[in-house]
């Protein structure tokens, strides 16, 4: 009797589960549709590259591929090469493969900030954490959301983006706008986006990216020095492109630091129209004295009122605000040593 008992109700209970699974699954659909969708379509968006990629032995062997790129695939061998024997990064099976974007943009990623104030905008996602930032392989829907946060009265940029990190979870390709880079450039990003597969700290992605740019600048100048000299063209060219960019990330911080303090004045009682005539005063101050930085440097130009605002300053301080921070450190603790820095940093932080 006891059995038959317990047989009938485990049954019954059975029930009620096979029954109550569907309606957790779809509750939990309905509370998390967004994230749900974003996730789906950014799954979407990195399989269908990886499923049009083409091995980088193909492309080496084809008498169709140009010489220049075929150097540039080359060079990318030899950089990860470099960065797991001499600077000490972990192993990577990225860039093995070849994606042509057929001369499109493939990644749009939108930052946000308040409009009278430099913190940015975070968005939450599983495992990875908080992100100052957020990827869309879909250009129409990065500028829906664009939209939908500047009616929320966010200051909004979309960028648009020439390289990313799976984090290791998968085998990130070479881009065909990455063989378009100067030797300088694609090394240093090439170091930058393997660092993330090395050292990746869980909701700090203004750390991850700082030390990014930082190990991708620093192993870049490694790279070159070793690889074609101290006098070469090429090491030469990449120190020179670094001048201005080190002057610039100094007077953006600079301006950052002057825009924060312009903020703080700011009361509740003050007319927005007010605030903002201030705002972009100095913002438009800031930004046409970054022209004088360095005349030489045409590459710069401003390109008038309302073309920067407060997302602006918060996407660079997130990928230059600590820079200095890691060069003092690597230099009074580590002697300079590059290796032994990088090594002291894997293990002091825990990765993912």
């Amino acid at each position: 009797m006891g059995v038959i008992s317990l047989f009938f109700y485990m049954r019954k209970i059975a029930k009620y589960v096979l029954i109550g699974i569907p309606c957790v699954l779809l509750a939990f659909y309905l509370f998390n549709f967004e994230e749900i969708n974003y996730g789906g379509r950014q799954l979407k968006g990195q399989l269908k590259i990886i499923f049009n990629t083409t091995p980088v032995e193909e492309l080496l062997a084809s008498e169709a591929v140009p010489d220049s790129v075929k150097h540039k695939i080359r060079l990318i061998e030899d950089i990860k090469k470099f960065t797991v024997d001499s600077l000490g990064l972990n192993p990577s099976g990225s860039y093995q493969k070849f994606y042509d974007q057929k001369g499109e943009p493939i990644l749009w990623v939108i930052t946000a900030s308040p409009p009278y104030s430099l913190d940015e905008k975070k968005w939450k996602f599983p495992v990875v954490g908080e992100f100052s930032y957020k990827g869309h392989f879909e250009m129409d829907i990065a500028e829906k959301e664009a939209r939908e946060l500047k009616e929320e009265g966010y200051d909004v940029r979309v960028g648009e983006v020439s390289a990313w990190s799976t984090l290791g979870y998968l085998n990130d390709p070479i881009l065909s706008s990455m063989v378009s880079r100067e030797e300088g450039d694609l090394a240093a990003l090439i170091i930058h986006e393997l660092t993330h597969g090395t050292l990746f700290v869980k909701n700090d992605i203004e750390f991850n990216e700082n030390l990014a740019d930082f190990i991708g600048d620093e192993g870049a100048q490694i790279y070159l020095k070793t690889t074609f000299g101290d006098s070469s063209e090429v090491y030469l060219k990449y120190l020179e492109s670094r001048k201005f960019g080190k002057l610039f990330s100094e007077h953006i911080t600079q301006g950052s630091r002057l825009l924060d303090s312009l903020y703080q004045t700011f009361s509740p009682e003050m007319a927005s129209i007010y605030k903002d005539s201030l705002k972009y005063d100095l913002i438009d101050s800031i930004m046409l004295s970054a022209e004088n930085l360095l005349p030489e440097q045409s590459f710069y130009r401003y390109r008038g009122r309302g073309s920067v605002n407060n997302a602006f300053f918060t996407a660079y301080k997130t990928y230059q605000g600590k820079q200095d921070f890691f060069k003092e450190e690597m230099e009074s603790k580590f002697n300079n040593n590059f290796r032994s820095y990088l090594a002291y940093l894997k293990t002091k932080y825990s990765g993912l």
